[in-house]
């Protein structure tokens, strides 16, 4: 049996480090050739490692959040043979194979879990919930669980949820699953050995919860917040909010879907929002643009690479579509749609996550009377679409009922004026209060 060593590999555009994100297997896995066995991410996307070789889990080169040098040791993996680590590195590998890990050179061995799947709660005998009601509780601190103060206890949120309608302080559960993860079934053992330290529930259920949870912030999540901090710190931003009307806008909206939507795809309002900004953009050019403030350039593009921000279980990524002014309606929603599924599903390019000139930000439904959107640097505008509502609207002296919606603007104020700021969002406005305008050349 021989140890084969990987090495984070060169990624490539001169990165000399890349962030751990997530490990796939734990030491004792088996493993085979070109399974995944971590995730690992640069400033632009999310890499995935897979196996060069068949063979066991020996040692892990780091946790989840760290992040590694090129070339620094990944993943030790048992195989048969003589593997590939070094003659002079085999006293340092021994330790490896053993059963206790001991540090490695690179960094200590750890063994994050993968995320399982959520086990189903195994069925709770009668006498057991009755011993898992608040106060019905015995203490046994030979069996308690040793844990630091702060360090929260894995769990799925079911078994959190369980966890809590039954009265158990999971700081004191055993956990049986990867990691420490605290089951369902370590619950039912928990409860079977009435081992309850908790303080007996109010009224109702009610107590108090001195519960803390600290969270690290890596992979992805730690991305957007430097990028967020980035934009915030080095772009004097100023928003600019005008509603506006569009029942027209709707009703050709959903003309169109009734006579086309069955067989090119129904229309949501983006694509429309999408071409009045790539309309309005042949007035303002210096909205299309790109400020390096290091050099004290502004680049202005003929190209309209619009960034659509997206929101995915991992965090807030922003799609790119390329050339949205060389693309008509139905095209435009199939690219947006497209974009966003690769987003959603960690398929994304590296091209499809950067090189945007001008960013959309949306949050749909949810998208509130005002928000006040953050420019996407090195950017210099960003427009933000809030949800359309129906509203009683004076028009030529009478009340009627229109629908509308804001548009949230931000721009940069060291290359934007807030006059053609206004005009910018004044001539998105016109355009989608008469449609019609859309599709004049």
């Amino acid at each position: 049996m021989g140890i084969h060593v990987i090495k984070m590999p060169d990624i490539g555009e001169g990165i000399a480090e890349v962030e751990l994100v997530m490990w796939h297997v734990k030491v004792g896995d088996a493993v085979t050739e070109d399974m995944i066995l971590a995730d690992v991410m640069t400033d632009k996307a999310t890499i995935e490692i897979p196996s060069p070789v068949h063979g066991t889990v020996a040692m892990l080169g780091g946790a989840a959040g760290q992040v590694m040098a090129v070339g620094a040791d990944l993943i030790h993996i048992e195989v048969e043979g003589a593997g590939n680590l070094k003659p002079q590195s085999a006293a340092a590998a021994a330790p490896v194979q053993a059963a206790a890990p001991a540090p490695a050179p690179a960094a200590p061995p750890v063994a994050p879990a993968a995320a399982p799947a959520v086990d189903k709660p195994a069925a709770v005998p009668a006498a057991a919930k009755s011993a898992a009601a608040p106060a019905a509780a015995a203490t046994a601190a030979s069996t308690r669980v040793a844990r630091e103060a702060g360090e929260r206890p894995l769990a799925s949120p079911a078994v959190r949820k369980r966890a809590w309608d039954m009265g158990v302080e999971l700081q004191f559960v055993h956990g049986s699953g990867p990691a420490g993860r605290i089951l369902h079934s370590d619950l039912d053992s928990y409860v079977a050995r009435g081992v309850q330290d908790a303080p007996s529930a109010g009224p109702g259920g009610y107590r108090e919860n001195h519960t803390e949870q600290t969270i690290p912030l890596i992979g992805l999540r730690r991305k957007i917040a430097q990028k967020m901090q980035e934009s915030k710190r080095r772009i004097p931003h100023f928003s600019y909010v005008e509603e506006i009307d569009v029942t027209e806008l709707e009703s050709l909206r959903a003309r169109m879907n009734e006579q086309w939507g069955k067989e090119r795809g129904k229309l949501t309002v983006l694509p429309l929002l999408a071409r009045a900004l790539v309309v309005a953009l042949r007035q303002f050019p210096q909205m299309n643009a790109r400020f390096d403030d290091d050099a004290g350039v502004v680049t202005q593009y003929g190209a309209v690479h619009l960034g659509v921000a997206t929101q995915t279980d991992a965090g807030l990524m922003v799609s790119v579509m390329r050339h949205a002014e060389a693309l008509d309606l139905w095209s435009c929603a199939t690219e947006i749609g497209r974009l966003a599924d690769a987003a959603r599903t960690g398929k994304a390019t590296r091209d499809e996550l950067s090189g945007s000139t001008i960013t959309i930000s949306s949050l749909g439904a949810l998208g509130g009377i005002v928000t006040t959107p953050v420019i996407n640097h090195p950017e210099v505008a960003i427009i933000g679409v809030n949800k359309i509502v129906e509203r009683p609207m004076v028009r030529q002296g009478g009340l009627v009922v229109r629908k509308m919606m804001n548009l949230s603007s931000s721009f940069d104020h060291r290359v934007v004026d807030g006059m053609h700021a206004a005009q910018f969002v004044q001539a998105i406005r016109a355009l989608l209060e008469c449609p019609a305008m859309l599709f004049v050349e």
